[in-house]
C-alpha cells in the first residue's frame, strides 16, 4: 500500500511535529494532512495519529514531575475525568461515519488552528486576572502566575469537556485545559502547567487505547510516526534555546489555515 518515499514522508512529518509539540504544539497539524494525503481515510488517520504521538506527552510530564508535588488530590480528581473524556471522544469518533468526519475535518483543524493561535492571549489573560485580584504583583514573571481563588471541582466538568475534544481529534487540546485549570484552580501557573500535561496525557492515553482495538490504526505507518516523533522531541528539546516558540506557533497556525483551505476546496 505504501512505498518507501510515503513512508520516508510520514517519517519527515512526525520528526517535524515532535520537534514543533517540544517547541509549541500543534504537531498534528503537521501529521494528520500528511497521512490523509497520502489516501488514509480520514478516521483512520486521526486514530494512527493519536496513537502514534502519544507517548510524546509522557516527555512532558517527565521534564515536571518537581512540579507535581502536593497536587496529588488534583491528580485523582482530573485523571479520571480525562480518561473519561478520552473514552467518550474516542467512542464518537468511532461511531462517526467516513463522510461525516471528512466534512467535520477542516472546521476542526480550523479550531486547533484558532486556539493555538490564542495560547500567547490565555496566557496574558492569566497574567491580568490573577493580577487584578491580587495574586500576582505588577511586573512578576509568568511562571508566578496564580489563578482566582476558587474550588478544584469547578474544573472537572469543562476538563472533561475539553477531553472528549481531545479523544475525538486532539489540537489544541492542551490550550484548552490550561485556559480552564486557570480560570478554576488556585496555583501557579508553572504548577497548573505540569497539571495541564497529565490531564493530556491520560486523555491521549484513553482515547489511544480504545483506538487499538478499533482495527482502524495503520501500525507500520504508526510505528514509523512513533520513532520520528521521538528523535523530533528530542531536537526541539535542543534547539528550545535558539527557536522563538511564539514564531514557530505562528508558522504551524498559517500551516494550520492553509490546510483547512485546501480541504474546504476538496
Amino acid at each position: 500500500m505504501f512505498n518507501l518515499l510515503d513512508y520516508l514522508l510520514v517519517a519527515l512529518a512526525a520528526l517535524a511535529a515532535g520537534a514543533v509539540n517540544a517547541l509549541a504544539g500543534g504537531g498534528t497539524l503537521i501529521t494528520f494532512p500528511v497521512l490523509t494525503a497520502l489516501g488514509i481515510p480520514a478516521v483512520a488517520a486521526n486514530m494512527t495519529n493519536t496513537v502514534a504521538l502519544c507517548p510524546g506527552y509522557l516527555g512532558g510530564i517527565l521534564s515536571q514531575l518537581e512540579d507535581l508535588h502536593g497536587q496529588r488530590r488534583r491528580l485523582w480528581m482530573f485523571i479520571p475525568a480525562g480518561v473519561a473524556g478520552g473514552l467518550l471522544g474516542g467512542l464518537l469518533l468511532q461511531v462517526t461515519s467516513e463522510g461525516v468526519f471528512r466534512e467535520l475535518v477542516p472546521y476542526l483543524i480550523l479550531l486547533a488552528a484558532g486556539m493555538l493561535a490564542s495560547q500567547e492571549r490565555v496566557r496574558h489573560w492569566l497574567v491580568k486576572r490573577a493580577t487584578s485580584r491580587g495574586h500576582l504583583p505588577l511586573g512578576a514573571a509568568p511562571e508566578m502566575i496564580t489563578s482566582p481563588t476558587g474550588s478544584d471541582s469547578w474544573g472537572l466538568i469543562p476538563v472533561g469537556l475539553a477531553a472528549v475534544y481531545g479523544g475525538y481529534f486532539g489540537a489544541g487540546l492542551s490550550v484548552i485545559i490550561l485556559a480552564v485549570l486557570g480560570a478554576t484552580v488556585d496555583d501557579s501557573l508553572t504548577r497548573l502547567n505540569a497539571l495541564k500535561q497529565v490531564i493530556s496525557f491520560s486523555t491521549n492515553v484513553a482515547a489511544a487505547i480504545f483506538f487499538v482495538f478499533s482495527r482502524k490504526v495503520i501500525w507500520p505507518v504508526a510505528l514509523v510516526m512513533f520513532m520520528g516523533a521521538l528523535i523530533g522531541g528530542a531536537l526541539g528539546g535542543k534547539l528550545a534555546r535558539h527557536v522563538k516558540p511564539a514564531v514557530l506557533r505562528q508558522i504551524v497556525v498559517v500551516i494550520g489555515v492553509a490546510v483547512a483551505i485546501i480541504y474546504f476546496i476538496h
